[in-house]
């Protein structure tokens, strides 16, 4: 993280900690307590952690790490006064304060849960409000980072219509649709090039997504795509879109929708003065991007953009929520059930979405005055 974000007016970041019974406490503890975070995420921000203190404190322990937080009851949220540290206080600022909402006992590590799935959706709802309230709120966040959920323990818990974050993000923040799109930094020491990749439709079954596509919704996440590579650094995106058929469709051969949706969605885009090349075969676009033709590249579907950013960096890869009036960035990966409590995760890709939010906020306030 570049130095010009270190400095006294530090951004507030909301954490909602994800599935209780996942790694998400592991991960967030060991961001913050990482190497150096005292002079680097711990001295960039202040954090709000929406989740449960006894979870942390385990994940604390099983690390070997010493808890760096403040905690004060949920029902507490909103009370400008929690806020102050007590007197005599060394921690000065409150530089991390934990929200705790009871409940964790009747959650199972590792284990899917409709405790787990109430406690992980309110403390994402809660996060997002804080996002929410308006300038000069105290409780005001500047931007959130959600920890993993899992989608089957919030439909036991009764929240199954929302498929996940973006969808409940889009319907608190009022917007008919939001988009995702995974931004992977470049990795110097490994010669990674940067890579960011775009979806237009995100949790939908495969034999819909032809059905969702359209020049208008194509475009509109082009566009969206393009002006966060611009927050990212690129004053001039190359936007890079794939076909949804094989070989593009190989002109008809192999479906008409490349030719018939995506190639006006194209145009759209260039209409609006976006660098937008394609449709292009999923399969050889991302070797494009990596030897630097794209800054951008424009999937269609989930898995179609997922797994090609899984593969090359499944370490650091971050999600960033496009559309909403809110900042909102997130790890790539899941809850990890089959490691959690055992201190095994690797918290590299929640630095990095915590960088990413810090450094989102800071030139959203910039950009403000």
């Amino acid at each position: 993280m570049p130095s010009e974000f270190a400095n006294s007016d530090r951004p507030v970041i909301a954490i909602s900690m994800g599935d209780p019974a996942g790694i998400g406490a592991e991960v967030i503890v060991k961001a913050l307590a990482g190497p150096n975070a005292q002079s680097n995420l711990r001295s960039l921000a202040r954090f709000r952690i929406l989740g449960s203190a006894g979870t942390l404190d385990r994940a604390a322990a099983n690390a070997g790490i010493t808890p760096f937080w403040r905690v004060v009851d949920h029902d507490r949220l909103g009370d400008a006064n929690v806020l102050n540290p007590p007197s005599g206080d060394s921690s000065a600022e409150g530089d991390v304060l934990v929200i705790d909402r009871h409940g964790s006992h009747e959650v199972s590590m590792g284990k899917v849960s409709a405790a787990a799935g109430h406690l992980s959706f309110h403390f994402v709802d809660d996060a997002i409000a804080m996002a929410l309230r308006p300038a000069g709120d105290p409780w005001r966040a500047d931007a959130i980072v959600t920890g993993p959920i899992s989608k089957e323990a919030w439909k036991r818990a009764g929240h199954g219509r929302y498929p996940g974050h973006t969808e409940l993000l889009a319907e608190r923040c009022g917007i008919p649709s939001a988009a995702m799109l995974f931004h992977a930094p470049a990795e110097s020491g490994a010669g990674r090039r940067e890579l960011n990749v775009v979806l237009v439709t995100i949790h939908v079954p495969l034999m819909r997504v032809a059905g969702l596509l359209s020049p208008d919704r194509i475009a509109r996440v082009i566009e969206q795509g393009a002006a966060a590579v611009r927050e990212f650094g690129h004053d001039s995106p190359r936007v890079g879109v794939c076909g949804l058929n094989p070989h593009a469709g190989e002109h008809g051969l192999m479906g008409d929708e490349d030719d018939r949706v995506i190639v006006p969605a194209i145009e759209l885009a260039r209409s609006r003065g976006i660098n937008a090349e394609g449709p292009f075969p999923a399969d050889t676009i991302y070797n494009a991007a990596l030897r630097g033709r794209f800054d951008l590249i424009v999937a269609m579907y989930h898995d179609q953009g997922l797994i090609p950013i899984k593969v090359l960096a499944w370490d650091c890869a971050v999600n960033v929520t496009l559309g909403l009036p809110i900042i909102r960035t997130s790890p790539d990966h899941g809850t990890a059930f089959d490691i959690a409590d055992q201190n095994m995760a690797d918290a590299e890709s929640m630095t990095s979405a915590i960088e990413l939010a810090v450094r989102l906020a800071k030139r959203k306030a910039a950009t403000a005055r």
